[in-house]
């Protein structure tokens, strides 16, 4: 995993994807990647000789594609190392392809040929199925961003997200906040029956507690990263949304079960991808 991959379908969100990975791959010291895929058929010799030249302009256009990505790429970051590829096939497939090389892999919220969703297709299908880290930038909207949040539950499933979480904010020099959303008092143990009435106060700083265990071998790895932890009351959606206001970068794991696409995510992170207005990073469980 040597390079930052971004797709890109020329959209408003993919040309913010694409200067959000510019910026990425010169903070990892990586090369940048940018992937934009075309229908297969453009390929191939038309029967009708009526057709070359709709294919030629059709490729033509995709190549443009490319040729702004790249511009936009090296604006925002002259120093950065990038090519730019147009490939034939089905956008989610080829980056699902693309992305076993990829130290992580960055789309704008639209998606690409998603016309009037308000999460792209590509973009939600690709963030269930990766097998690396999937950044989804929505916009890079003008003013000071700092720090970085991660959304956690203590449960071992959230490891990857706290990695890159610690590692995003090192790379940042910016402060971490650790986030976990409670509800309700949480079963421990199999058969154990939920309190009907519990002291909020004592649940919270409970939680706290738990957190900062869950913390304390992540501390010291990385010890100059500064570490703010919270436990908030509410639903997990909400809290973290509203945490990442002003943030650089939101992180969170997906755990989710199953063979349809919002269990694949998990419920947190498949509404996380409607709501974050900062670059939402969707980290999968380690396998």
């Amino acid at each position: 995993m040597n390079q930052v991959l971004v797709g890109t379908d020329g959209s408003d969100s993919g040309t913010a994807a694409v200067r959000w990975a510019a910026e990425e791959a010169v903070r990892r010291a990586l090369p940048l990647r940018i992937l934009h895929a075309v229908a297969p058929w453009l390929y191939e010799t038309p029967v009708d000789p009526r057709f070359a030249s709709i294919r030629t302009w059709l490729l033509s256009q995709g190549g443009t594609v490319v040729d702004e990505a790249v511009a936009a790429a090296c604006e925002r970051e002259p120093g950065v190392a990038v090519e730019g590829e147009l490939v034939p096939g089905p956008a989610t497939r080829m980056l699902l392809e693309r992305a076993g090389r990829a130290t992580m892999l960055v789309l704008g919220r639209s998606g690409m040929g998603a016309a009037g969703l308000v999460l792209g297709s590509t973009t939600l299908q690709v963030v269930a199925h990766a097998q690396v880290p999937v950044v989804v930038v929505r916009s890079l909207e003008p003013g000071e961003r700092r720090g970085v949040v991660v959304g956690v539950d203590t449960a071992a499933s959230g490891e990857s997200a706290i990695a890159l979480a610690f590692e995003e904010a090192a790379l940042r020099s910016a402060p971490l906040r650790v986030v976990h959303a409670w509800w309700h008092p949480a079963s421990t143990a199999p058969g154990d029956i939920r309190p009907l009435v519990y002291d909020p106060q004592a649940m919270a700083e409970d939680e706290l507690r738990r957190i900062e265990e869950a913390l304390t071998p992540w501390r010291e790895k990385c010890p100059d990263v500064e570490v703010i932890p919270e436990a908030v009351h509410g639903r997990a959606g909400r809290v973290l949304t509203e945490a990442a206001e002003g943030a650089e970068l939101l992180v969170v794991g997906t755990r989710g079960r199953g063979g349809f696409t919002g269990l694949l995510l998990g419920s947190v992170s498949h509404a996380l991808l409607h709501r974050a207005k900062c670059p939402l990073a969707v980290v999968p469980a380690a396998r």
